[in-house]
This record gives C-alpha cells, structure tokens and sequence, in this order.
C-alpha cells in the first residue's frame, strides 16, 4: 500500500483553504475533496449535495456571501485515522463580512469530516457544518 499523507497536515492545508473561503474563494477547499460521485456535502447554508458536480456547486455558493474574511481558529473535539478512513470532528472559528454587511462578523460551525486516502492523500469523502456548538432546547428541531 502506498504511503499517505498525515491527516494533521491535510487539516492544516485545509484551513489555510477556509481562509482563502472567507473570502469568497472556494477553490483552495476544492481540492481535499474527492471529486468522485460518492462524495457528499451537509452545508449549513444548503440541502445536501452528493456527487462532484453537486458538491462543487454547493461550495461555490457557498462562499459567495463571504468576503475580507478569515479563517481564525480549529478546535478538535476527536480525530480517529485507521488505514482506510479517517474523521475529525471540530469547532470552526471565523470571521467574515457576509452578504452584503460592511461589518465584520464572526462565526462558529460544528463541523465532522471523513476521509479517505486517493492517489497517496486523505481527501474529504463527507464534510456536515452546521452552526450547533452550544446546547439546543429541543423545540430548535420542530418546524411549522
């Protein structure tokens, strides 16, 4: 089997890529993720999105409210690395003017991803964000 890359510095390369995000730019996340068809997206801003085109798509819109952002810190709340599958559960920290604002906000996302290791490097098979990170009554979940 051929050797692969150390997740910690994939994870590291890909917030330096959420940085380039906070800025409207989506390109630098594109590339840890895999571009197969089972390759699937839970964006906080978005219904899922499974395949490449979609997923794709879903992070160009993605980043389109962000801009004069920057990606500010990760916290890893548990991180598991076998030889075929890897998952990092995290608080993401940020801050960006966001669609629209001249004001600089900044934002928290809970965010799980999983790997998998694709010509010699992990890449992002499935990444869920959502804005979770402080208890929820459970009435939050009930719509209508």
């Amino acid at each position: 089997m051929t050797a692969i890359n150390d997740l910690d510095e994939v994870l590291e390369q890909f917030h330096l890529g959420q940085d380039e995000f906070a800025k409207g730019n989506p390109e630098p996340c594109k590339k840890f993720f895999s571009h197969r068809e089972d390759v699937t997206l839970n964006n906080p801003l978005s219904p899922p999105a499974r395949g490449w085109d979609e997923v794709a798509a879903t992070m160009d819109r993605g980043a389109a409210p962000f801009r004069d952002g920057k990606f500010l810190s990760a916290e890893t709340i548990q991180k598991h690395v076998t030889s075929e599958l890897a998952y990092v559960v995290e608080i993401e920290r940020g801050e960006a003017k966001v669609a629209g604002r001249e004001e600089i906000t900044p934002w928290a996302l809970r965010a799980t991803m999983i790997f998998r290791p694709e010509e010699g490097t992990w890449k992002v098979v499935h990444r869920h964000a959502d804005p979770i990170t402080t208890e929820q009554p459970a009435e939050s979940v009930v719509q209508g």
